[in-house]
């Protein structure tokens, strides 16, 4: 199973931003489309944005649209996820995701202070 692993989360105060990284094992990973999704205390996880295989097509919620960007480089197995910004709505567990899939990275939090 291909190994997925999230870095860049921590704190920010809101107006702020981060860069997330998901880095896949394997040599796969240009074929596959991602995804970013992320889940808040008490809430269900909910797709952040996903980026096609070449990168080509990209998609957002609206709760992030104009705030975010997904971007993938496909030679160093990696899905980013730009994120400017900040509200303390956003803050979350975000994880990487190899869409239509059950493989998940381990997550990675960020918090967005007031």
């Amino acid at each position: 199973q291909v190994q997925l692993v999230e870095s860049g989360g921590g704190l920010v105060q809101a107006g702020g931003s981060l860069r997330l990284s998901c880095t896949a094992s394997g040599r796969t990973f240009s074929t596959y489309t991602m995804g970013w999704f992320r889940q808040a205390p008490g809430k269900e996880r909910e797709v952040v944005a996903a980026i096609s295989r070449s990168g080509g097509s990209t998609t957002y919620a609206d709760s992030v649209k104009g705030r975010f960007t997904i971007s993938r480089d496909n030679a160093k197995n990696t899905v980013y996820l730009r994120m400017n910004s900040l509200r303390p709505e956003d803050t979350a567990v975000y994880y990487c995701n190899i869409w239509g899939t059950s493989n998940w990275g381990q997550g990675t939090p960020v918090t967005v202070s007031s």
